[in-house]
Order: C-alpha cells, then sequence, then structure tokens
C-alpha cells in the first residue's frame, strides 16, 4: 500500500504539474496524505524497533493498568472484536518463536509505536493552510489516530492477561524449586 500510494502521488503530482487540472491536484494531495500515514508508521515502526528490540519494562508506570481500563474496555466490547484486529507482524506475538516475557514487552513496544502514530497523525492539517478544505485534513487525521487507538487498547487489554500467566508460571517455578531442595 505505501508503494502503491507513493506511486500514484508521484502520477497525479506529475500529471498536475504538466495539465494543471485540479482534478490531479486533488488526487494528488489524496494520495499524498496516504503516503504520510503509510511513510510515517513504517518509519516511526522501525525506529522505535531499532532503539527497543522488544526489550521494554512492563512494570514501569506508563504501561501499568489504571483503574477505570476494565470498565472502558467492557463498555467498548474489546473481548468481543480483539481477534479480528491485523497483527502487522504474528510472528512477534508468537509463544513458538518468543518467550511470554518477549511477547510482553512486544506489547508495550507495539502500544507506544501506536501512541507516537497518534501525535503524528494530525500533522496533514497543517495542508489545510495552503489547499484549504481544512475539513478533508481534519477528517483524515482523527480517523488516522482513532484507528491507531484501537491498537494501544488491544496492546493494553491483552498485557495484563500476559502479565498475570506470566506470573502463575513462576510461581509455579518457584514452588517446584521449593519442594526440590
Amino acid at each position: 500500500m505505501t508503494g502503491i500510494s507513493l506511486l500514484l502521488f508521484a502520477v497525479f503530482l506529475a500529471l498536475y504539474l504538466i495539465s494543471g487540472m485540479g482534478a490531479f491536484l486533488s488526487l494528488c494531495i489524496t494520495f499524498g496524505v496516504f503516503s504520510y500515514h503509510f511513510v510515517m508508521r513504517l518509519a516511526v515502526g522501525s525506529a522505535v524497533n531499532g532503539m527497543l528490540h522488544n526489550h521494554i519494562d512492563h512494570t514501569k508506570w506508563w504501561f501499568r493498568s489504571r483503574p477505570f481500563e476494565k470498565r472502558l474496555y467492557r463498555a467498548l466490547r474489546v473481548r468481543k472484536w480483539r481477534k479480528h484486529v491485523p497483527t502487522y507482524a504474528p510472528e512477534v506475538f508468537s509463544l513458538e518463536h518468543h518467550s511470554l516475557e518477549e511477547i510482553i514487552g512486544a506489547t508495550c513496544q507495539a502500544e507506544v509505536v501506536h501512541e507516537i502514530i497518534i501525535l503524528l497523525s494530525p500533522a496533514p492539517i497543517l495542508l489545510a493552510i495552503p489547499f484549504g478544505v481544512p475539513g478533508v485534513f481534519v477528517a483524515t487525521s482523527v480517523l488516522a489516530a482513532l484507528l491507531d487507538a484501537v491498537f494501544v487498547i488491544l496492546q493494553r487489554y491483552n498485557r495484563p492477561m500476559l502479565v498475570k500467566v506470566s506470573e502463575r508460571i513462576e510461581k509455579s517455578k518457584d514452588r517446584i524449586n521449593a519442594k526440590e531442595t
């Protein structure tokens, strides 16, 4: 999608520069905004992965569950739709390839990535200054941010369950070790 949107942006930019037709400018802007959102997502994901490598301390304040979250997740019915949300790299969350601790770290990293993307989503609104039509830029930016909020919610919903399983496993190991000594 990133490549296609960049290609279409370039094509419609060239057609606009050659012809001066407003329709080509509109398509150029549309695919330019799409390109921004796709490229920005890939860049943020790569940069955060390059810095953190899924090694984040899930016990830090930012990643801890808040008292209101369970009620929010129930109200949003997260349990019903969570399995239908696509995952960019499913192998990162696979117990076949990673330990439970690594997966918990991956949920923290994914949350950080999507939170940064939410902060960067409004940037196209600045295009309303030279091109007008602020409603279009605001709508696409808000929708893009809401899409990433879904992924933040999903990571925050799943992480406490993974942490509980991890803690249970550790307690079992401790009991087994205590019996052996």
